[in-house]
């Protein structure tokens, strides 16, 4: 069967999949990742004030989370017959999507809000963003959801999709497993703003199709994971710092697949790097 098709006929029975069954709820594959990744960060990262040497191993650490990952793919393509794989490049996609979680939490948002209930809509808001949402009166909550909705959609729609189409299963795997490891050792941080840099900049060269002002709705939304924020870079919202052409990201939510939930609540009071 043509190989186009092939990775059509994945999308769409990951999107069902998604649709049917929305976000595991209890282990995540990329749960697993952020364990390792953890771990990683906590034997390698020991001389954090060192710009080279931390560099480097942060350089190093990224290779060793997400090398193993890329290479079994490669080697389950090699390995399985037509059939065989498109079941699994349809689950590997399924688990980088979260159309179902997205809207779901939106329409948390939107329904509080809408019926009035002030306090309702910022403790649904309060779950997919990191800024204080007891501070946002209904006009910062609008602005702060709608925010999270546009850059997790790309994150956890389109750019799923884009490089799942662009490079395969290995394609939507680098992308996340790059996105996840930025979204844990991305910050501007004593301990991060070295180690965590290549990291950061990877992630941002597979972001390489983002709108700078979000609001460019290309098929690919933003190649990958973080579409830029309506407001800029939010911190007149009470947003951490994040490094330039990023803004301002939901709380885990970037995520829209729980993985980088768990693994980032952690972090939500620091200010992002590069």
């Amino acid at each position: 069967m043509n190989a186009f098709i092939l990775a059509v006929t994945a999308c769409f029975i990951a999107v069902v999949l998604d649709r049917w069954l929305g976000e595991p709820r209890r282990w995540h594959p990329l749960v697993g990742f952020g364990h390792v990744a953890a771990f990683l960060e906590q034997r390698m990262n020991r001389l954090p004030e060192r710009m080279a040497g931390s560099m480097v191993l942060g350089f190093l650490a990224l290779l060793i989370a997400v090398i193993p990952v890329l290479a079994a793919a490669e080697w389950l393509r090699w390995w399985l017959g037509n059939w065989e794989y498109l079941l699994v490049q349809a689950v590997v996609l399924y688990f980088a999507l979260s159309i179902r979680g997205l809207t779901e939490h939106g329409r948390a948002v939107s329904d509080a809000l809408h019926g009035g209930d002030l306090e309702n809509a910022r403790e649904q808001v309060g779950r997919i963003v990191s800024r204080d949402a007891a501070a946002l009166d209904d006009n910062g909550i609008a602005i702060a959801a709608t925010e999270s909705m546009l850059e997790n959609g790309a994150d956890a729609v389109f750019a799923s999709l884009f490089w799942f189409l662009v490079a395969g299963v290995p394609g939507v795997l680098l992308h996340r497993l790059v996105n996840t490891l930025d979204a844990m050792w991305g910050y501007r941080t004593d301990r991060y703003q070295y180690f965590g840099r290549a990291a950061a900049r990877l992630d941002d060269v597979l972001n390489c199709t983002r709108s700078p002002h979000g609001a460019d709705l290309q098929p690919a939304w933003r190649c990958p994971w973080r579409l830029s924020l309506l407001a800029g870079t939010g911190a007149g919202l009470g947003q951490p710092e994040r490094r330039p052409g990023h803004g301002g990201r939901g709380r885990g939510f970037e995520c829209c697949t729980r993985w980088p939930c768990a693994l980032r609540l952690r972090h939500q009071a620091t200010a992002r790097a590069w």
